[in-house]
């Protein structure tokens, strides 16, 4: 008795999650899955953005960089990115230019957003999916939707640094790769002034997003 008991408490308890089951399918279609580790370190990312976006107005630029610095550094690999973004050239520098570059490029990238940040209308990001992407690496496809203005299609590149998903590329409209401009321009500089120029172009850069002179 005490096995057909447990028997019939089982099929009890099935038919109790198919019921809750159907419940969900017809209250709001599929059933969403659990962002993956990649998805994750993009969604933290933009929920820390638009934190900073909220009160964007009111802040000063370096209140919004020091909020901004550990959302970037976090999720972004900028010591792979500041490398690849000088290419070849970057193993011909000195090993002090090599330090004062990286540092440089942190700075820059973290700049490039606080000097954007400077109003809130109700923006958002949304997640579209992530795909396998060459290498090991993985795109994350979202959008950014700003309210009376264009939606923006973001692709954010990632691999894997040791457990933990890093972002070494952002894809402008889903197919421009933000680091191939950085590098084209950087490069570019480089081999036709030399490092100091390259420096001080990219102060420069810091200086104006800094000013609210963002290009």
């Amino acid at each position: 008795m005490a096995n057909v008991g447990g028997g019939a408490r089982a099929r009890t308890k099935v038919r109790m999650a198919i019921l809750g089951l159907v419940t969900a399918l017809s209250a709001g279609g599929a059933i969403a899955a659990e962002p993956t580790a990649a998805v994750q370190v993009v969604e933290t990312m933009h929920a820390g953005m638009v934190d900073v976006m909220r009160t964007s107005a009111t802040t000063p630029f370096d209140e919004r960089a020091a909020k901004l610095e550990p959302v970037i550094g976090t999720a972004y690999d900028l010591d792979f990115m500041g490398r690849k973004s000088l290419g070849k050239s970057f193993d011909g520098l000195s090993p002090e230019d090599q330090k004062r570059w990286l540092e440089a490029f942190h700075r820059f990238m973290v700049a490039n957003y606080a000097g954007r940040f400077t109003s809130f209308s109700g923006q958002s990001f949304e997640t579209l999916g992530e795909d396998p992407a060459a290498q090991d690496t993985v795109l994350v496809r979202t959008r950014l939707v700003d309210p009376g203005k264009e939606t923006v299609d973001l692709a954010y590149r990632l691999r894997k640094q040791g457990s933990a998903w890093k972002i070494i590329d952002v894809y402008l409209k889903g197919t421009v790769s933000e680091l191939a401009l950085r590098r084209s321009d950087f490069t570019a500089i480089l081999d036709r002034e030399g490092f100091a120029a390259l420096m001080a172009n990219l102060n420069g850069k810091i200086a104006d997003l800094q000013a609210g002179k963002a290009k």
